[in-house]
C-alpha cells in the first residue's frame, strides 16, 4: 500500500473529525477557563480546584469510557441501515448513562472523606471539598451528555455535539466571569463560581443536545417507543460487557494522571499548581487525537459492519499517521513556547504570592518540555484504542492499559518523583513511559488482529 492511499483518506478523516475534536476541546477549554481565572486568584485556590477536578475526573472517566461503548454499537448498526439495532443502542445507552451518572455523583460523595489522609496541604483540602460537591453534581448531566454525543458519533452526525459544547463553554465563561468576581447582580463566590458555571454549562449542553437531535429528521425513528417497560437485562448485560473495559482502559489512564496530581501534591503547593497548567496545556493538544480516535472507531466500525477489512485495515492506519503528524507539530509548538504558554495561568501583578507564582512558572515550563515528547505516543496509544473499539476489541486493550499505567507508569512516577531531585519532572517521565509502552502494544494488537481478519476473509473467499 502506497502513503498516497493512506494520505488520500486524510481529508475524510478530518471532516468527520473536526466536530468531535471542537467538542472535545470544549471540554478541555471548560477546565483550562476555570484553571486561568482560579489562577489568578491564587495558587493555593488553583491546587484546591486541581485536586478536586483529579478526583471527579476519574469519575468522569469511568462514564465518558462507558458511554463509548455507543458508537461502535451505532456504526455498525448504521452501516447496516439497521433502524432498530440502532434504537436498541440508543435507548439502552441513555438508561445505563442516566444510572451511571447518578451512581458517580454518588460515589464522589462517599470518597471525599477520604481526602484528608491523601498527604495533600491541609489548607487546600479545605478548599476543594465544597468545590468538589458541585463538580461532582455536574457528571449526572455531563454523563446523559455522553450518551447522546455517542450515539450521534456512531451515526456520523458529529457536529451537533460540537455546537453543543461551544454554547456550553460560552455560558461556563460568562458565568464563570459574573460569579467569580460578583460582576452587575450576582454574588461574588470566588473560585466556587467557577464551579457554579461549570456545573450549568453542562446542563445547557445537554439541553441542546436533545433539542438539536430531537428536531431531525434522521434521528426521529430513534426516539420513537421509548420505554422502562421495554428496557431489556441482556441487552443491558451486552452493552455493559463491551461498555465496562473501555470504561477501564480509560479509568486506567486517568488514573494515572490523576496520580500524578496526588504526588505532585506530596512536593508542595506550588508543584501541584505547575502540574495543573501543564496537563490542562497537554489536555488541550490531546483532544485533536482523542477526536481522530472516535473518528477511528466509527469508521472502522462502519467497516466492520460491511465486512470490507482491507479498507479498515487502510483507514485505520490512516488515522494513526494523521494522529503522528497533529501531535508531532504540538510537541514543537511545546518546545518554542514552554517558558511563555505558563504565564497565561499566574497573576504576575499579585505582589503577595509573587515568589510562589513564579516558582509554578519555572516548574510548569519544564514540564511542557517532557510533555512535548509524550504527545507523540499519546496521540498513538488513543487512535489505536479508537481502532480497536471499532472492532469490538475491548479486553485484551484494558489489559494492556493496565500493565502500561500502573505496572511500568505508575512505579517510574514514584521512584523519579519521590524519590530522587527530579521532583514533578520525574513524575511526567513516568507518564511517558507509560503512554510509549501502551502506545506500542496497543499497536501491535491492532496490527495482529487486522491482519488476521484480512487473512481468514481471504481464505474464506478462496474456498466458497
Amino acid at each position: 500500500m502506497t502513503i498516497a492511499a493512506y494520505t488520500k483518506e486524510f481529508s475524510y478523516n478530518f471532516k468527520l473529525a473536526y466536530p468531535i475534536i471542537i467538542g472535545m476541546l470544549g471540554h478541555t477549554v471548560v477546565g483550562i477557563v476555570d484553571n486561568i481565572m482560579v489562577g489568578h486568584i491564587g495558587p493555593a485556590e488553583l491546587a484546591a480546584a486541581s485536586l478536586a477536578n483529579s478526583l471527579v475526573f476519574v469519575a468522569m472517566s469511568l462514564g465518558i469510557g462507558f458511554s463509548t461503548a455507543i458508537t461502535p454499537m451505532a456504526a455498525a448498526a448504521d452501516g447496516k441501515k439497521d433502524i432498530p439495532e440502532g434504537r436498541t443502542a440508543f435507548h439502552h445507552g441513555l438508561y445505563l448513562c442516566t444510572l451511571l451518572g447518578v451512581l458517580l455523583f454518588g460515589g464522589i460523595l462517599i470518597v471525599k472523606p477520604w481526602m484528608d489522609s491523601m498527604g495533600q496541604p491541609s489548607h487546600v483540602v479545605d478548599l476543594a471539598k465544597p468545590f468538589m460537591n458541585v463538580i461532582a453534581f455536574s457528571l449526572v448531566p455531563l454523563i446523559i451528555f455522553q450518551g447522546y454525543k455517542q450515539f450521534a458519533d456512531g451515526m456520523s452526525e458529529t457536529k451537533y455535539a460540537m455546537w453543543a459544547t461551544l454554547w456550553g463553554n460560552i455560558v461556563n465563561v460568562v458565568l464563570n466571569y459574573v460569579l467569580i468576581y460578583g460582576i452587575w447582580l450576582f454574588p461574588k463566590m470566588g473560585f466556587m463560581g467557577a464551579a457554579v458555571g461549570t456545573l450549568v454549562s453542562r446542563f445547557v449542553m445537554l439541553g441542546y443536545l436533545h433539542y438539536k437531535m430531537k428536531r431531525k429528521a434522521k434521528f426521529h425513528p430513534f426516539f420513537e417507543g421509548f420505554s422502562l417497560q421495554k428496557i431489556q437485562k441482556k441487552v443491558n448485560v451486552e452493552m455493559i460487557k463491551l461498555g465496562a473495559p473501555s470504561a477501564l482502559q480509560m479509568f486506567f489512564e486517568v488514573g494515572l494522571f490523576t496520580a500524578a496530581v496526588w504526588l505532585s501534591g506530596r512536593l508542595g503547593v506550588a508543584e501541584q499548581a505547575a502540574n495543573q497548567i501543564a496537563l490542562s496545556l497537554a489536555s488541550f493538544t490531546f483532544m485533536f487525537a482523542m477526536g481522530l480516535s472516535v473518528a477511528a472507531t466509527i469508521r472502522v466500525g462502519n467497516q466492520k459492519g460491511l465486512k470490507d477489512y482491507k479498507k479498515l485495515r487502510l483507514v485505520a492506519l490512516s488515522i494513526f499517521i494523521l494522529a503522528i503528524l497533529l501531535e508531532m507539530f504540538f510537541a514543537v509548538f511545546f518546545v518554542l513556547f514552554h517558558g511563555y504558554l505558563p504565564h497565561w495561568f499566574m497573576d504576575s501583578t499579585n505582589l503577595m504570592d509573587l515568589a510562589q507564582n513564579k516558582e509554578v512558572v519555572e516548574i510548569a515550563s519544564n514540564l511542557l518540555l517532557v510533555a512535548a515528547v509524550f504527545q507523540i505516543s499519546d496521540g498513538i496509544q488513543v487512535v489505536m484504542l479508537g481502532a480497536l473499539r471499532g472492532l469490538q476489541d475491548v479486553k485484551i486493550p484494558m489489559y494492556i492499559t493496565f500493565l502500561a499505567y500502573w505496572i511500568v507508569g505508575f512505579p517510574i512516577c514514584i521512584w523519579l518523583g519521590l524519590f530522587t531531585a527530579l521532583n514533578a519532572i520525574g513524575i511526567w517521565i513516568g507518564l511517558l513511559a507509560g503512554l510509549s509502552t501502551a502506545a506500542l502494544f496497543l499497536y501491535l494488537r491492532f496490527n495482529y488482529l487486522t491482519k488476521k481478519m484480512i487473512a481468514e476473509a481471504s481464505n474464506n473467499t478462496s474456498i466458497n
